[in-house]
C-alpha cells in the first residue's frame, strides 16, 4: 500500500480526479498506465463473450397490473402501454374521477362501463396509470410515431374495428380516437413502420387486403385487394396476425400460414414467392413466431444489404379444430431461416428443444434472441390450450449448427394465450398478462393473470457488471440522420484491445401481442474506431444505418456489448 501511495503522490493533480474511481477498482494502474488519449484500438478478431453460469433469474414486479396485458408497446419514456378488450366490461381498475363510457348489450338495454382496459405502466416502479379506450382494441396492432413516439393503435373488433388510436409519451396524455379511419376492417391485422415513417396495415379477419394508415383525423376510402391472404386461409384460418417485415431491398415480407412473398408496394405488384415452409401453419390461431434477424452493417455496405427471417413453432393445420373438441395435439418444434435478399433462397430447419405455439421472440440487447411464453400442446383461443411451455430458450443466430438453442431458468407463471413481453432499456425482459377466459376469471384452471414479471437473461449476472459498459450520454450522439458518423462514450473497468470486442446495437421496440412482435429490428453498427481518453472514458465512433429502408425512421435504443455483456440502453431518434 505504501508504494501505491507514493505512485499516487506522484500523478498531477489534474489526473487525480479523473482517475479516482478507476484507480480505486484497480489499484495497479499506475504501474500499468492506459494508452494515451485518443489512441486506437488494434484491428483484430474478437475475443469470446465472457463466460457465465447463470441461466437467468425471475422476479415478481407487480401484483397487479390493473389489466390484463393482451398488447404491449414500449415508450420512449419507459413506460409501457398495456391494454386488453373493452368487450369483458371489467378489468381490477377503474376509469378515475367516476368516468363511465355507455354501451348496450345484446338485448339493446343501456349499460355503464366504468372500467378502464388500457394502462401505463412504469417499468421502473410498477405504479399504474388507467387510460379511456371508447371503441374496442381487441386483437389490434401497433407502432411508434418516428416524431415524437406517439404510440398509434389500428383496428380491433366491433366498434373498433375501423379504429385508430394515438397516446403520446407524457404524464397525463390519453388515448385519442378516431373510429372510421379505416377502409377495410382490421382485426387480428399486422402494422408495420415503413421507410417514409408511415404505417402499413397487412390483413385482418376477412381483410384480404392491405391499406395505409391515413393522417391524423382523415380516412381511407378503399385498400389493396393482396391474393396471398385469400389464398392462404383455411378451414380455421391459420393467416391472420401475418409475419410482415421491411425488407433491407425496400420490398415488403408477408408471410402467412405457411407461404411468404416479397411484394413491391410502389407497384403493388409480388416480385418473389418463396417456396412453402413445411411442417405445418405459423400464423393465428396456429400463432407461431418470427423475427427479421439483425442486420449486421459496416462502414461500407453492399448495394443489397442481407436480410434474414426466422419463424418458429406453431401448430398442425387441424390443431384449432381438434383442440375446440378437446383434443389438444402437440405444436410445433421446428424453426425455419430464409435470407430473404438472397435470390432462390430456400428455408433452413433447425429444431427448438420443445414445441411451442403462442410464444414470443424477442431481439436481446445482445443481437441473440429469446424465445418466451406459450404452450406445447393445442393452439391460440380461449382454452384451447395445455401444457403451459414455462421455459425460455436463448438463440444464438451466429452459433454453431446444432447448438444454438439453451434452455433457461423456467418461470413459475404460466402465460399463454394473450400474453406478452418486451425488452426494457436495462435488458431485463418484462412479462404480462396471459387470459384463457373470454373475462376476468380468477378461478380457472389457468386464471387472468395480473403479476407481471421481470426476467434478467444470463447477461445480466452480477458477475459479468465489472465487464458492463455504461455509456455517457451526455458526450454521446442522440439524433443523428443516414450515413452520419456517430459518436459513443463509455465508462469501462476493462480496457479494449480490439474494436472488434466492442458492438453497437441499435433496437427498435415493438408492438407485441398474440405472439408476434411487430416493427421488432435491430441493427448492428458498423465501427470506424475505438479510442481511449481521459479518465477511464473510451469512445467508439460508429456509422449510421445508410438508409430509411435498412433502418425506418424513429426511436431506437443503443447498446454497446462488450465480449457478450450489454450496457443499459440509450434512447436515440433518426430521421
Amino acid at each position: 500500500m505504501a508504494a501505491f501511495q507514493k505512485a499516487l503522490c506522484l500523478l498531477p493533480l489534474f489526473f487525480i480526479h479523473g482517475y479516482a474511481q478507476f484507480l480505486f477498482r484497480n489499484p495497479f494502474a499506475p504501474f500499468f498506465p492506459r494508452p494515451a488519449e485518443g489512441s486506437l484500438r488494434v484491428d483484430g478478431n474478437a475475443q469470446s463473450d465472457f463466460e457465465t453460469k447463470s441461466k437467468g433469474t425471475w422476479q415478481i414486479f407487480s401484483k397487479d397490473s390493473g389489466v390484463s396485458s393482451m398488447h404491449m408497446q414500449l415508450l420512449p419514456n419507459n413506460k409501457v402501454i398495456m391494454y386488453d378488450a373493452a368487450a369483458f366490461h371489467i378489468s381490477n381498475i377503474k376509469l378515475p374521477n367516476g368516468v363511465c363510457i355507455p354501451f348496450k348489450d345484446k338485448d339493446g338495454k343501456e349499460l355503464q362501463d366504468c372500467w378502464s382496459h388500457g394502462v401505463e405502466f412504469d417499468t421502473d416502479t410498477g405504479n399504474v396509470r388507467p387510460l379511456k379506450m371508447q371503441y374496442d382494441p381487441w386483437c389490434s396492432s401497433g407502432g411508434l410515431s418516428p416524431i415524437d413516439g406517439t404510440l398509434l393503435s389500428t383496428g380491433g373488433w366491433n366498434d373498433g374495428i375501423k379504429t385508430v388510436r394515438y397516446i403520446a409519451p407524457c404524464e397525463i396524455c390519453d388515448f385519442e380516437e378516431y373510429q372510421t379511419a379505416l377502409a377495410d376492417p382490421r382485426w387480428y391485422a399486422t402494422q408495420i413502420t415503413l421507410a417514409d415513417g408511415g404505417f402499413l396495415l397487412v390483413g385482418g379477419r376477412k381483410a384480404y387486403t392491405y391499406e395505409y394508415v391515413p393522417p391524423k383525423g382523415a380516412s381511407n376510402e378503399k385498400a389493396t385487394k393482396l391474393a396471398l391472404l385469400d389464398q392462404t386461409t383455411d378451414l380455421d384460418e391459420n393467416n391472420l396476425y401475418p409475419f410482415v417485415h421491411l425488407s433491407t431491398d425496400g420490398n415488403i415480407f408477408i408471410f402467412a400460414n405457411n407461404r411468404a412473398i416479397l411484394l413491391n408496394l410502389e407497384k403493388n405488384e409480388v416480385v418473389h414467392e418463396f417456396p412453402v415452409l413445411d411442417g405445418g401453419s405459423r400464423n393465428y390461431p396456429a400463432s407461431g413466431m418470427s423475427a427479421l434477424l439483425p442486420i449486421k452493417l459496416h462502414v461500407d455496405n453492399a448495394e443489397v444489404i442481407p436480410a434474414e427471417i426466422m419463424v418458429c413453432g406453431g401448430a398442425k393445420p387441424n390443431a384449432y379444430g381438434l383442440a375446440g373438441k378437446g383434443q389438444f395435439i402437440p405444436a410445433l418444434q421446428d424453426c425455419g431461416r430464409i435470407q430473404i435478399t438472397k435470390p432462390n433462397a430456400v428455408w433452413k430447419k433447425e429444431y427448438m428443444p420443445s414445441q411451442r405455439v403462442m410464444g414470443d421472440m424477442l431481439i436481446l440487447p445482445t443481437g441473440k434472441l429469446l424465445i418466451i411464453n406459450g404452450a406445447k400442446k393445442g393452439t391460440a383461443a380461449w382454452a384451447y390450450a395445455e401444457d403451459p411451455n414455462l421455459v425460455p430458450v436463448h438463440y444464438d443466430p451466429d452459433g454453431p449448427k446444432n447448438k444454438r438453442f439453451k434452455e433457461l431458468n423456467p418461470s413459475k407463471i404460466p402465460r399463454m394465450y394473450h400474453s406478452t413481453s418486451a425488452v426494457l432499456q436495462d435488458g431485463k425482459i418484462l412479462v404480462a398478462g396471459s387470459n384463457t377466459n373470454p373475462g376476468y376469471d380468477y378461478k380457472a384452471k389457468y386464471p387472468t393473470e395480473l403479476r407481471v414479471e421481470k426476467f434478467s437473461p444470463p447477461y445480466l449476472d452480477k458477475e459479468l457488471d465489472q465487464h458492463r459498459p455504461e455509456i455517457v450520454e451526455l458526450a454521446s450522439t442522440k439524433r443523428f440522420t443516414y450515413g452520419q458518423t456517430i459518436i459513443f462514450r463509455f465508462k469501462l473497468e476493462d480496457e479494449v484491445l480490439s474494436k472488434a470486442d466492442i458492438k453497437v446495437t441499435m433496437l427498435a421496440p415493438p408492438f407485441t401481442t398474440h405472439g408476434y412482435s411487430m416493427n421488432q429490428r435491430m441493427l448492428i453498427l458498423g465501427k470506424k474506431e475505438v479510442t481511449m481518453h481521459l479518465g477511464g472514458v473510451q469512445q467508439v465512433v460508429a456509422v449510421a444505418p445508410p438508409s430509411r429502408v435498412v433502418a425506418p425512421p424513429g426511436y431506437y435504443l443503443i447498446f454497446l456489448v462488450y465480449r457478450g455483456v450489454p450496457s443499459k440502453g440509450m434512447w436515440v431518434q433518426i430521421m
